[in-house]
């Protein structure tokens, strides 16, 4: 033990005694200086005592489905800057097909110690997952926030964009271009972003142009992959159903949609009209630039960070959703629709 102690103290950098304070869970020893006799035994490969294998509050896991939509780059940007202003280090954990699966890297961020973890589109969003495996999690003590999706069945706080209205401003805008033949472009219907963002649709159609919800949801919603090869054999759908505008959920399959067009021989915008979700960066510059409803990803990543760091302190969020409101960014992929170009 006196070997042990001699060697930790010189390489912190302290006294004996000051190590054996550290060791034994003595009060009165600077913060910084108990780090310092931590990292050394971490560094000598001594086994840590078991009062001091704490969770660690300089670790935060992000969890994301992949990186190639660049919306969860941005995002896992606004998150991680976000927690190195507030002393945190954020883990960015992916999914990758064939790979780790959102449970295992759960697992992997859990036994790493981390103070609490984000979750972005995750299980959470699908409603034929096992909601339990987020109330394990609970029960081991661990924070977390989950953002994008929302179920009833989940005790922790909530962070979305309000797809419904998103909706409510793509069609809104499709109609005061003269669109009266709008499809929807979208991922799975077992998502909750999807369903909600079917709901504001329908409910946008119904309202401006008077149709019934049977037959926008049979003639004028085509399901997908969030994917621009989803996109591209949504929008084929959609153009085969003669519509001249197509929303798309995410930006990616809005560019699938553009290519969709153009195998066709349309023009966009002339022929058809695209509006993509997302803002997602570089959009700006496609060709055409992309007309997209904005995820206010700086305002959700900030929340969710904030929420998640109440969570730590012990002052927990209620079960709740925070919603966001998203915004349409007009560019140049809408047009007025075909029939209305000569009369305006």
């Amino acid at each position: 033990m006196t070997t042990r102690l001699a060697d930790i103290a010189a390489q912190a950098g302290v006294s004996e005694a000051t190590v054996s304070r550290v060791l034994n869970g003595k009060p009165g020893v600077a913060a910084t200086t108990r780090q310092s006799v931590l990292a050394a035994l971490d560094v000598l490969g001594y086994e840590r005592p078991v009062r001091l294998r704490q969770r660690s509050e300089g670790l935060v896991g992000l969890i994301t489905p992949e990186l190639e939509n660049p919306i969860f780059p941005a995002l896992a940007q606004v998150i991680g800057q976000a927690l190195t202003r507030q002393g945190y280090t954020p883990v960015l954990a992916t999914q990758t097909p064939g790979g780790s699966t959102e449970d295992e890297l759960t697992e992997m961020l859990v036994d790493r110690g981390v103070a609490g973890i984000i979750y972005v589109s995750g299980l959470h969003a699908d409603t034929t997952a096992d909601m339990q495996r987020y109330e394990r999690l609970r029960a081991q003590g661990v924070p977390f926030v989950l953002v994008d999706g929302f179920s009833s069945k989940v005790q922790a706080p909530f962070i979305s964009p309000d797809d419904r209205a998103a909706m409510s401003l793509a069609v809104t805008h499709l109609v005061s271009l003269g669109h009266t033949r709008i499809g929807l472009a979208l991922g799975p219907k077992r998502f909750v972003p999807v369903q909600r963002k079917i709901e504001g649709f329908v409910r946008s159609i119904q309202e401006q142009l008077d149709l019934s919800a049977e037959t926008v949801e049979k003639e004028l919603v085509q399901h997908s992959l969030y994917t621009l090869e989803g996109g591209q054999a949504a929008a084929t759908a959609l153009i085969a159903r003669d519509c001249t505008a197509v929303v798309c959920a995410s930006d990616m399959m809005a560019l699938g949609a553009i290519r969709a067009a153009r195998q066709h021989g349309l023009d966009v915008p002339k022929d058809i009209s695209v509006v993509g979700f997302d803002d997602s960066p570089l959009i700006a510059f496609t060709d055409p630039p992309l007309t997209t409803v904005r995820k206010p990803v700086p305002a959700m990543g900030q929340a969710a960070v904030r929420t998640l760091l109440e969570e730590i302190g012990g002052t927990p969020a209620p079960h709740s959703e925070f919603v966001f409101m998203p915004e349409l960014v007009v560019r140049g992929s809408t047009a007025s629709a075909p029939g209305e170009r000569g009369r305006s």
